[in-house]
């Protein structure tokens, strides 16, 4: 008999849900806000549990001595692949396509509070200044550059030509076509490309290909006038030389939701930078938007049945 412990703040409709389709398993239900994952899982619970569906920190997977099977809440599971975290034979599932929509919404809203100068504006208000800030952008007829053309990417896409983009560039590890760019090009030709983009939108993983990819010398390969938005993982942009880069006048704006380091020390000079729009890493909070907990919850149960009945699972990494 599987011991499933299932960590996502599910209602009771949905725990009900997940009896039903494996009525011989034994469920455990430890709902956890925390997206950095449950530390308080009971002795006796660790002992039994062989199928977690959630997150733990990666040091805690010894803990767990029958564990078959990890179903992450995560699209990126990096930290479970370094190697000797993941005990041997488990296998590994993220959450890829659970998280497009409500990371594709926040990057285009602070792309559009960025181009409609909305910060400032706020800033105005709370001087009680009344003061028209002059010319503003438009998504209409920009070239957008998109880093990571997986299910984020392709949602922000779609959001991207709504709004009336020319043209949707993709940059992956390969220059296979992917349906919804005009054309996608593989990590290398990145040089050539942010000189022609208007919106550089980085939704990357970390690995070693993406980590520094936006340093000092890139950044201002940028058009003066472009918007970085970066939603993916902070290590693919040097957050002091953006920093530098803000205050010497270069770009328009930054909307970043990752950062490097994470989170972002209080003296870190990127919360100064002008033109810097920063959120803490809640684009993707599975508790902050019913429909990607929904998703999560859809794609674990499919997932289960999937693993009942012996077909391959759903966004496998190991």
């Amino acid at each position: 008999m599987e011991t499933i412990l299932h960590l996502l703040p599910l209602t009771p409709e949905q725990q009900a849900t997940f009896r039903s389709a494996a009525p011989e398993a034994e469920h455990l239900f430890l709902p956890t806000h925390d997206r950095r994952g449950a530390t308080d899982i009971p002795p006796d619970w660790r002992q039994r549990i062989t199928i977690l569906m959630g997150f733990v920190p990666p040091s805690d997977l010894k803990t767990f001595p029958h564990l078959k099977w990890v179903q992450s809440w995560n699209a990126g599971v990096d930290p479970y692949l370094v190697p000797g975290v993941l005990p041997e034979g488990v296998v590994l599932t993220c959450a890829a396509g659970a998280y497009g929509p409500a990371v594709s919404e926040h990057m285009l809203a602070i792309l559009l509070a960025i181009y409609k100068r909305l910060p400032d504006y706020r800033d105005g208000q709370k001087d009680h200044r009344w003061k028209d800030l002059g010319p503003v952008q438009s998504l209409h007829g920009k070239t957008v550059l998109v880093g990571g053309t997986g299910d984020i990417g392709r949602h922000f896409t779609n959001l991207c030509r709504a709004l009336g983009a020319a043209s949707v560039l993709g940059l992956h590890r390969s220059d296979t076509p992917v349906e919804g760019f005009d054309q996608t090009y593989p990590l290398s030709a990145i040089d050539q490309l942010l000189p022609q983009a208007d919106v550089v939108a980085l939704v990357f993983p970390h690995n070693a290909d993406t980590a520094g990819l936006l340093d000092r010398r890139r950044l201002l390969l940028m058009k003066p006038d472009a918007v970085l938005l970066n939603a993916g993982r902070g290590s693919a942009v040097d957050c002091v030389a953006l920093a530098e880069v803000l205050s010497g006048g270069h770009l328009l704006g930054a909307g970043m939701d990752v950062t490097d380091p994470e989170p972002l020390p209080p003296e870190h000079p990127l919360w100064e930078a002008p033109r810097a729009l920063i959120t803490p890493h809640t684009a993707g909070g599975y508790d902050h938007m019913a429909l990607t907990l929904d998703n999560l919850a859809g794609l674990f149960l499919d997932n289960l049945n999937r693993w009942r009945t012996g077909q391959p699972l759903r966004s496998r990494m190991k």
